[in-house]
């Protein structure tokens, strides 16, 4: 099968939209994590630390260098940028992905258990059914 007939029954089979759905909900649904961890968790581990913002959080690795100038105006020391493990981001970043994780964990769940049920419970098939699908069988054996 072409690549081209191949990737036109994938998009008409509706999974490109299911795709786009996804990532549109995913990225919604990540700013309200981050909200949620932001406006909601931040605060509470700030209390708890004695009002300090975890997401500020931070390991100097190198401070800041300011530019010094001789009286001449030439440049002696040029000006450096802090640098900086700010594990605070990072932290918070990580609770972020728990959340989700967590919350991906139980959507699965919940469909799986779905899916189960579904497989579960017997397809009745009626009589009629029944004697048509023998019908049939008979007739391919010939």
């Amino acid at each position: 099968m072409g690549f081209i007939k191949e990737f036109k029954q994938f998009a008409l089979k509706g999974n490109l939209v299911d795709i786009a759905v996804a990532f549109v909900m995913g990225g919604a649904f990540g700013k309200v994590v981050s909200t949620f961890t932001d406006k909601m968790i931040a605060p509470i581990i700030g209390v708890l630390t004695g009002g300090q913002n975890f997401n500020d959080k931070k390991v100097v690795l190198k401070h800041a260098v300011e530019e010094v100038r001789d009286p001449s105006g030439a440049v002696i020391t040029a000006a450096g940028k802090e640098v900086n493990l700010e594990w605070g981001a990072f932290v918070t970043a990580l609770i972020d992905f728990l959340i989700v994780a967590m919350v991906m964990f139980v959507v699965i769940k919940a469909i799986n258990a779905l899916k189960k049920k579904e497989e579960d419970t017997p397809t009745s098939i009626s009589s009629t059914d029944q004697l048509l699908m023998e019908i049939r069988d008979k007739l391919s054996e010939k």
